[in-house]
């Protein structure tokens, strides 16, 4: 693998609106992301620039990408830090210090190199090293048709913790909460 895993500074925004606007174009982006391309081109750089810095209210946020020696960028993951008895992303009351993995993406043509893995290795790490709060889960969720992603997910040992949410906007289609076992 011929990638640096490393964490995002304030100086990237343009790196980091770059890969998420790839990944919105992803064909499974519809099923992978809350978000849509076009929402997200619209953002001024003031959004991209305070989402590089790790900006998210309260929140602590910090995201890892991989970068080829080209300097350019093959995959993404962000750690969400989400408090004991705060709302989390989703605006649901937390009873524990928790870290919350979203925005995965990884470029088609370097899925399967073990980039992925890399990413989620470093995230996992960063959440459970810091001193404050003390991270006692890890999860993300996953789509009900997103089966390639679950799958992946059960290899680093992420099990199905039976929550389950709606889907904002496809009431029909659930999310599955998957937790770090």
């Amino acid at each position: 693998m011929n990638h640096v895993v490393r964490a995002v500074t304030g100086e990237d925004w343009q790196h980091v609106k770059e890969l998420r606007l790839e990944a919105l174009r992803d064909p499974v982006a519809g099923i992978a992301f809350l978000d849509t391309y076009e929402s997200a081109a619209s953002k001024p750089d003031e959004f991209w620039q305070a989402r590089a810095a790790g900006s998210r209210g309260d929140m602590i946020a910090q995201q890892f990408v991989a970068e080829r020696t080209d300097g350019g960028w093959d995959g993404s993951v962000t750690v969400l830090i989400e408090r004991a008895g705060h709302q989390d992303v989703l605006c649901t009351p937390t009873t524990v210090d928790q870290a919350h993995l979203v925005g995965v993406f990884v470029r088609p043509e370097r899925r399967g190199t073990g980039l992925a893995r890399a990413l989620f290795d470093a995230a996992i790490a960063f959440a459970h090293e810091l001193d404050e709060p003390k991270v006692t889960r890890v999860r993300l969720y996953v789509h009900q048709d997103n089966q390639r992603a679950e799958a992946f997910y059960r290899k680093l040992g992420f099990t199905r913790s039976g929550h389950s949410v709606p889907v904002p906007g496809e009431e029909s289609s659930v999310e599955h909460e998957l937790v770090l076992g």
